[in-house]
This record gives structure tokens, sequence and C-alpha cells, in this order.
């Protein structure tokens, strides 16, 4: 990749896709594979910081074995915040292709402490300047999967008008429509709201990035993503989207003057900007996820005794690989023999 020049205003261009070294897009498959790998070894053990800590520490170590010249834009929080992946931290060798690379080592935290569904190690690469360089604030976010009607749903619109929306396009009742919810006491109206409609809802504790990617696959049954979670998170999700297809809109919320200075140290000065799909994850994007725990979309890292394998034992792991450029989609299987896991 040649590097794009970025934003002054924070707010996203029009970038050329240039293509990625296709090598890349499993070299990446191993980075996300090492923190899911990490993180299972604490699952269920109820320590948030340790199993978090374990996926970060497999993920820059794995990060700087690759030759690229790597920029976090989205990851751990600010520099005083995270002593590893923070916003701006460079990583690889500094002899490849000039990436930002938005991450999250471990993508529900909580429900991999206490050994819940849906948790998993989450990265995507793009041209440099292609992702929105997002706080770690909340955003306001609404997704769909893909076959709408472009503008199917808005956020200025009542979740009441997006779900009359989104059931027409469909051909279905409202009453027919799940729309997915993080399980928060700020969401108290919106619930009330969508329930007001008939509409049924799925409300999950934790990972909602899982949850914006869940309107992709029918086999969820997850129609519509509404509510409010980690801007970062919006930005990968958007990344996955932009190679799966689907609809996304968000919008930065500030609770406080920090909070907005925050965001203007990251050149965003227009904050009640909404943005869309292609604004906030752009050119040519590669998303990848692997597994910690069984999910909709993924398995978990499964350990594989010694006698199975013929040797020392190790693991077996569940990943997903995602192309914008291409629209390829490969899930992979691995078998990775380790005696340190």
């Amino acid at each position: 990749m040649s590097k794009t020049p970025k934003s002054k205003t924070g707010d996203s261009k029009a970038a050329q896709p240039i293509s990625v070294e296709r090598n890349l897009t499993l070299e990446a498959v191993r980075v996300t594979e090492a923190a899911a790998i990490a993180a299972a070894k604490l699952v269920g053990l109820g320590d948030e910081m340790a199993v978090d800590q374990a996926a970060v520490d497999a993920m820059r170590r794995a990060l700087n074995a690759l030759d690229i010249a790597g920029t976090i834009v989205i990851g751990e929080g600010d520099r005083d915040e995270a002593p590893m992946l923070f916003i701006g931290e460079t990583v690889g060798s500094g002899k490849g292709p000039a990436v930002d690379i938005a991450l999250d080592p471990l993508e529900g935290t909580s429900i991999a402490a206490k050994g819940d569904n849906n948790a998993m190690s989450v990265m995507a690469f793009a041209n440099a300047g292609c992702f929105l360089h997002a706080p770690d604030i909340y955003m306001e976010k609404i997704a769909v999967g893909a076959g709408l009607p472009d503008g199917i749903v808005d956020l200025d619109r009542s979740a009441a008008e997006n779900l009359s929306a989104l059931a027409a396009a469909k051909a279905v009742a409202v009453s027919d429509l799940t729309v997915c919810i993080l399980d928060r006491p700020r969401h108290m109206d919106l619930i009330q709201s969508v329930r007001a409609t008939g509409a049924r809802i799925s409300l999950i504790s934790d990972g909602d990035i899982a949850g914006v990617i869940a309107t992709t696959d029918p086999d969820t049954g997850i129609d519509i993503y509404m509510g409010s979670g980690g801007a970062p998170a919006g930005v990968l999700a958007a990344a996955a989207l932009r190679c799966i297809g689907g609809q996304m809109q968000g919008r930065l919320m500030f609770r406080n003057e920090d909070e907005r200075a925050r965001a203007r140290r990251l050149n965003i000065e227009k904050l009640d900007r909404k943005y869309n799909l292609h604004d906030l994850a752009q050119g040519d994007v590669i998303f990848v996820a692997t597994g910690v725990t069984d999910g909709s979309m993924l398995r978990g890292v499964k350990r594989v005794p010694p006698n199975a394998l013929g040797g020392p034992g190790g693991v077996k792991v569940n990943s997903i690989v995602m192309r914008s450029q291409t629209g390829t989609i490969r899930h992979i299987d691995a078998v990775i023999r380790n005696p340190a896991t």
C-alpha cells in the first residue's frame, strides 16, 4: 500500500483503492489467532484485566513480527491510558506497506472473563488514512445487512420509523423483525420504543462488533442493530461491513468537554457529524477475527489432547478473513501444535 494523506479535519476523504499484498491477509490471521489463544487460557476465571492483557501482549508480539509499517489508529486507548497497542503506536518491522490498523485484541472482555459466548479477537488493516480516527468515547450506531435500498435506516429517524421502513423493504411485518441492542441502562428508552412497535429484541451483554455483523447473517435472526457503544468498535464493525455488505451510520456522543477535546486532538472538528459506512472505513480493507469463545459467527479456541495429534497437543482455532476489494470471505480452521498452549 502507498500512503494516502489523512484528512486535516478528521473527516474521511475519498481514497483510491490500493491493492494489499495477498499474503498479508493470511499473515493477519496469525495475529488474531495468537491473541485468541492467549486469551483462551484465562476464559472463565473472572479476571477481566488478566484476560485482556494476555490478548494484548500476544497481539503486539505477533504484529511486530509482520513486515509492515503499521500505525494503530483504533486501539487500546491513548498513550497515557494504554502501555501497548495505544493509538499512534507504530508496529511491524517497518519494511513493508504502510497500513493503518484498527484492533481489539479481545472484543468482549467481560464475556471472556465469565466464560460466555461471542468473545473474539478482531483486527482490520486499511490503506493509511482510510479509517476514521475515533476517540475512545461512545458512538450512536445503527446497522443493517446487505440487499436493502440505500438509506433504508437513519439515525435521525425514530426507532418506529426505521423499523417500519425496514419491514416494508423486507416485505414482512414489524413484529417479524428482531433488533439487537446492548443490555445497558442507557438503552431503557430505546428498548421501550422498540417493544412498543411489536418488534422483538435480542439483548447482548457485550460485544457490539459481533452484534453489528450479526445483521448480515440470516441464520442469526438479527435484522438490525441499534443503540450506542464504543466508537472504536464502531469503526471495526464498519470495516467488516465494508467487506461483507450492509449499511451503517454512526455519530459520536460526548458526555463532557474532556471528550470533546479528545476528539479535537484527533482533528475531528464537526462534532455532530453523522458518519456513513464509507466515512468510517474506506479503501481496500482487510478484516480478520478469531473466536475466543463460541459465538454466532465463530467457534472458540478448543484444546486438542496430545494423543489426537501424535505429539505434544495443541489447539483448534476458527477464524474469518474478509477483504473489501475482492469481496472474498474465507473461513479458516487451524490446528496449531504448540506445547506452550
